[in-house]
């Protein structure tokens, strides 16, 4: 196994303190927060959703890793200048059998395996939907989603599980729904929501999906991309989706015979290029290949069209990054593990060059920017980053980057806070695009509790206006969404 940090190495944090934040929270709360440091802002109303692994062991029996952990959907809802927190983990299948059992029923696809050895994991294909990823409410809809199986629906007002929704007969059993939809702000003069799902193989299937604001079907289309497409988000401009294609491999062997998780199966090879796919929106033009340097990508901050060019702002990695061969994911070496940065791809659309430049050095991830200027050229960009400017290390600072001057903001929880994706809420009327807030989840060592942090868009550095604290601790999260219905209790 891979050696940890040496001991006289100066860290912006603790080992201890950083894993802290991880312990399963296998309680539900629901409670006005009263404790809180400077004052909510009165014109910030509506509901924060957030999703992310609530169980990071199966009464005892630990993940290998948190990706594996049943979804966990927490929320506050904003009115009045006061903040009511409510979570819930959503009641799926295996969620429900495993609470029953009191032991891992499923394996997981980033390594979690059934007690017993490969003998009892061998030839166990299932997989279990976690609904773990993301939470988004749209066409009156709360849905938690896991890119790999279908959404479950929700109560927005209670988190309660309705079950799993598949979208009006759209989906079939078993069906891909990912976890990263896109918004579009302005399709035909309405608001759209444009998913996919992707089939993996030899060859791979991409189906694109776009609905309107009640949540009927807009369009649907399905396109065949050659080799082994491993998607997890995708960018959009108003004629294009555009995904990339890292440039891996999968050797199915290890997960079938009980040795691996799907994920560890993942093959990166650093002498084949990454390729930029382009796929017009409207389901009918020739979709096109981009070769660029190799790199992994997880998730896209923006992309927009400029002419005969098109820009795709992404979070980059040298290579996979995975926990490799250490034990689970509380003994991973950062040192060990490639670095994420953001990077901007230039395709010209004439010659098919694609020029790629560093945008940022300092590890960041977890991009955000107003929504109305997603798929459209945009100024400012907010991510979760590292403390230090080099050296990968947890997230535990928050970068505001302004695209057209480099100019960069910076606010940093450390030595015992660990963040992760912050999320921007525009100011209602608004017309400056900075001007609102950003919502960062921070997780308190010193205090051993979870906080939400409000944040004034066109000043970060200061620090939070408003920081609410909560009563205990909720694991790191993935991904959220802010919606402008109040969904809590009646104002007292």
């Amino acid at each position: 196994m891979q050696t940890l940090e040496a001991p006289n190495q100066t860290l912006s944090y603790t080992r201890e303190d950083w894993i802290s934040g991880y312990r399963s929270q296998p309680e539900e709360f629901a409670y006005w927060i009263d404790n809180v440091e400077g004052e909510i802002p009165a014109d910030l109303e509506g509901t924060v959703f957030r999703n992310g692994p609530g169980l990071t062991d199966v009464n005892g029996h630990r993940l290998k890793h948190p990706f594996d952990g049943d979804g966990m959907i927490s929320s506050v809802a904003f009115k009045g200048g006061k903040a009511f927190y409510r979570n819930k983990f959503v009641q799926t299948e295996g969620y429900t059998a495993e609470q029953k059992s009191g032991k891992p029923e499923y394996r997981g696809v980033f390594g979690t395996q059934k007690p017993g050895g490969w003998i009892a994991n061998a030839f166990d294909l299932k997989l279990k939907n976690i609904a773990n990823t993301h939470v988004v409410y749209w066409g009156n809809k709360l849905l938690a989603l896991w890119e790999a199986a279908e959404p479950h629906r929700l109560d927005p007002q209670t988190l309660e599980t309705i079950g799993i929704d598949y979208l009006d007969g759209l989906l079939k059993k078993g069906d891909a729904f990912a976890a990263h939809p896109k918004f579009d702000p302005d399709c035909e003069g309405t608001q759209r929501m444009i998913n996919f799902g992707v089939k993996a193989g030899l060859s791979s299937t991409i189906s694109l999906y776009e609905f309107t604001p009640d949540g009927q079907l807009a369009h649907q289309h399905k396109h065949s991309v050659p080799g082994f497409a491993f998607l997890h988000d995708f960018a959009i401009t108003p004629n294009y989706c555009i995904f990339v294609q890292n440039p891996v491999g999968f050797n199915p062997l290890p997960f079938v015979f009980g040795l691996k998780g799907a994920a560890e199966c993942i093959q990166f090879d650093s002498k084949q290029p990454t390729k930029i796919v382009l796929i017009p929106r409207n389901g009918k033009d020739e979709i096109r290949f981009f070769d660029t340097d190799p790199c992994f990508v997880f998730h896209h901050a923006n992309a927009f069209e400029q002419g005969d060019q098109l820009i795709l702002d992404s979070v980059c990695y040298d290579s996979f990054p995975s926990i490799d061969d250490a034990e689970d994911y509380s003994t991973v070496d950062f040192d060990h593990v490639p670095a994420s940065q953001l990077w901007r791809f230039t395709i010209d659309l004439t010659t098919e060059k694609v020029d790629v430049k560093k945008l940022i050095e300092r590890p960041c991830e977890f991009p955000t920017l107003n929504p109305r200027q997603v798929g459209r050229e945009y100024r400012y960009l907010f991510m979760g980053a590292t403390d230090g400017l080099v050296k990968n290390a947890p997230l535990q600072a928050l970068i505001k980057r302004d695209m057209k001057t480099g100019e960069e903001q910076l606010w940093s929880a450390a030595p015992r806070g660990f963040g992760g994706e912050p999320l921007f809420v525009a100011r209602p009327g608004s017309e400056v695009e900075d001007d609102g807030w950003v919502l960062l989840w921070i997780y308190n060592a010193a205090g051993d509790r979870t906080e939400l942090a409000i944040f004034d868009a066109k000043d970060i550095a200061p620090g939070p206006i408003a920081t609410l604290k909560l009563k205990h601790h909720i694991p790191y999260g993935l991904h959220g969404s802010f919606v402008s219905e109040y969904f809590g209790p009646a104002l007292t």
